[in-house]
């Protein structure tokens, strides 16, 4: 059996709870991003929505296929940019799809607090 290491909590003195301020930003965060997300879901996939007209638009001539490649690269690239090297570490910029879902989500309750609806 192994021994048991009589201070292993005394790292954690140190750690203090999350204030109730904290913890009702972090909600309201979500909230607006989970209301973003339900936006550009209800855009994306109704009837004559984003998603039908893009792929109707990017299937119509073989010239516009080509733009396929371009978009795949272009969002490697912003992955690329997004991302870090080393899990270890955090980029700032990893934070920028939150804050742009935060502002989709802003809009998203403004349209829906002026027409009643999305």
């Amino acid at each position: 059996m192994a021994k048991q290491d009589p201070n292993k909590y005394l790292k954690n003195k140190d750690i203090k709870p999350e204030s109730k301020t904290s913890v009702l930003a972090a909600t309201i965060r979500m909230g607006l991003m989970l209301v973003g997300i339900i936006g550009l879901a209800l855009e994306l996939f109704r009837e004559d929505g984003w998603l039908s007209t893009l792929m109707s638009k990017l299937f119509e001539s073989t010239t516009s296929m080509l733009m396929i490649p371009v978009i795949i690269l272009a969002l490697w690239l912003l992955n690329k940019w997004i991302s870090s090297p080393n899990k270890s570490e955090v980029k700032k910029s990893g934070d920028l799809p939150m804050y742009v879902m935060m502002v989709i989500g802003v809009f998203y309750l403004f349209k829906l607090y002026t027409t009643g609806s999305f």
